[in-house]
């Protein structure tokens, strides 16, 4: 069963996010409160802890929900692998897939601390259809 692990927020860019209790996703903008949210493609960011375990088993295991700015962390889904215009039940809400991975951006603290990043190859991002509360231990559905 996929679910979600942690909910993560910032409210600087550029920095990690760190874990909430639980967070309200808003069409046409995305998480509340945090720094990435706005009515663009990318409104929602989530990684697979799976990803995350990459890195730590790299000897970086100290690194945390949310170390990616991840808004979402999930398991038991292997997020780069659907394809654009996915939908998924999250929570409460309905989102779509937007964008599998991204460019790193210069200065990105996890690359310059361990060398790589999964981001870009395995974080994906969304939009929100339907608004609604997210928090961790919801089930992931994909829709259609």
């Amino acid at each position: 069963m996929a679910k979600v692990l942690a909910v993560n927020s910032s409210e600087k860019k550029g920095e990690p996010k760190r874990a909430i209790e639980k967070g309200y996703f808003a069409v046409n903008s995305g998480l509340q409160g945090d720094a990435h949210a706005g009515n663009w493609h990318r409104q929602v960011s989530l990684l697979g802890n799976e990803s995350i375990d990459k890195i730590r088993n790299l000897g970086f295991d100290q690194l945390e929900t949310g170390s990616f700015a991840e808004n979402i962390t999930t398991e038991g889904i292997v997020l780069f692998e659907l394809p654009v215009g996915t939908k998924l039940k999250v929570g409460e809400t309905l989102m779509e897939v937007t964008q599998i991975g991204k460019e790193c951006h210069k200065g990105c603290a996890i690359r310059e601390k361990t060398g790589d990043c999964v981001m870009p190859r395995e974080g994906i991002f969304t939009i929100v259809l339907t608004p609604g509360w997210i928090k961790a231990g919801d089930e992931i559905e994909m829709i259609g």
